[in-house]
């Protein structure tokens, strides 16, 4: 079978955010237009010896609550086998929940000897275990060597989510992982979805995950000019997408996997299918570290060669999930990048950032916005962009970009955009399954 004949469909879902904890809790959160963003002043600094969120420009993030899954939270014991806490990282803990809840939505637990290794794993993070990193250095500094754990080096590895995943489940097919900052969770799908295209495994768990909500990182992103700053008394307005009034981004966390699978193989075996994945496109800016060109043509050519490798043409896709953090010069570029790709089609294009309600997950980001782009194409609903009241950027803004309150619409075809500092960039293309 030839790599264009090899279609590729979603057949699971999971998701870890901080609007909660599982697929349905957080897309009907979303739907009706709820954020969770919140306010980060009183939360101690996880290292007494570091400064705390109270101490930082910017004082709002968008975290997991850390309670039980009835109640809409993470609780790592209902997840987790004994042991497993001390062995990984946060990020890793939410990777693996978010890829349980997946593997049991596409109903692919039980498998065969042989089912195993055809199966892989790519899960990415774009950060990792920032947590682990500072706590270890001032233990170190501190108490030299005989205070350093085993399980440091383990912890911190960007690929031990998809190592523990595979151990746990015995998956012998491709054990991969991406780190390619916020295009990570994009480009871990967008890579899987090859893997399966070239015979290396006919299923496969993929995905990104985050949990760097820490005084190092805001205080990082704050010196970079990245973060939003003007509404720490006011949280839930902090992450406004297009808007007249954005500032930067809202930090926050999470985990989204997805399970890929080769269409004639789902079929067969009787398996839902959610959407088929149609195209993936990649490109580099070549510009500079953080800031994007400013007509925002790196993007434009991801999305480009998404569309071509889904033989779709801008006039088919109806829904745009669009990467917009709420930065002042990002969002202009990928909107311009957005009306040059989709001209002629401006009054058809729907468009909007989910980032309102769930703030930027860095590298998880675009694995949890392609699963909401999953379930707009599954459900004909146009997730919101909240906080978005005006525009004032010359006419820049003039597209339907979802304002506030979920729209209904018939969506055939969706892509979703992912753009990284270092300027890399991903977009793929989801579709109902003709």
């Amino acid at each position: 079978m030839s790599l264009s004949t090899r279609r590729v469909v979603v057949t699971g879902l999971g998701l870890v955010t901080p609007l909660g904890v599982g697929v349905q809790q957080t897309w009907s959160k979303l739907i009706a237009g709820q954020c969770g963003v919140v306010s980060l002043k009183d939360i101690p600094s996880p290292q007494p010896a570091l400064p705390g969120f109270n101490t930082l420009p910017s004082q709002v993030g968008a975290i997991v609550q850390r309670e039980s899954k009835d109640m809409g939270g993470f609780d790592s014991t209902e997840w987790l086998e004994r042991g497993d806490e001390k062995r990984m990282a946060v990020f890793t803990q939410y990777a693996i929940a978010a890829a349980r809840m997946a593997i049991s939505d596409a109903n692919w637990e039980n498998t065969t000897e042989d089912e195993k290794e055809r199966t892989g794993v790519c899960l990415g993070s774009g950060i990792g275990s920032l947590d682990d990193v500072a706590s270890t250095t001032l233990s170190f500094a501190e108490s030299g060597y005989r205070k350093m754990s085993p399980m440091f080096v383990p912890k911190i590895l960007i690929n031990m989510a998809a190592g523990h995943l595979t151990m746990k489940y015995g998956y012998k097919g491709p054990n991969h992982a991406v780190s390619t900052a916020c295009t990570t969770g994009a480009h871990s799908i967008g890579d899987a979805m090859r893997f399966i295209q070239y015979g290396d495994a006919d299923v496969m768990i993929a995905g990104g995950s985050e949990a760097s909500v820490h005084p190092l990182a805001v205080a990082g992103f704050a010196k970079a000019k990245s973060l939003a700053t003007k509404f720490n008394d006011n949280p839930a307005e902090a992450s406004r997408p297009f808007d007249k009034d954005r500032d930067g981004f809202v930090i926050g966390e999470g985990a989204g996997v997805v399970v890929l699978e080769e269409y004639e193989h789902a079929k067969k075996r009787g398996a839902p299918i959610y959407a088929e994945l149609r195209g993936y496109g990649l490109s580099g800016d070549a510009h500079h570290m953080t800031a994007p060109p400013e007509m925002g043509t790196g993007a434009a050519m991801a999305m480009r060669r998404a569309l071509k490798a889904a033989r779709l043409t801008p006039g088919e896709i109806n829904y745009l999930n669009a990467h917009a953090t709420s930065t002042h010069q990002g969002d202009i570029a990928e909107n311009r990048a957005i009306k040059s790709v989709f001209d002629g089609h401006h009054d058809s294009i729907a468009v909007s950032s989910t980032k309102g309600a769930v703030g930027h997950l860095l590298g998880a980001a675009g694995a949890v916005e392609a699963i909401f782009t999953i379930l707009s194409v599954k459900n004909n609903i146009l997730p919101p962009t909240l906080n978005l009241y005006s525009h004032d950027d010359n006419g820049e803004f003039t597209l339907n970009y979802v304002p506030r309150t979920a729209q209904e619409k018939v969506v055939e075809a969706a892509l979703t955009n992912s753009f990284g500092f270092g300027g890399t960039n991903a977009s793929l293309c989801f579709a109902k399954v003709k």
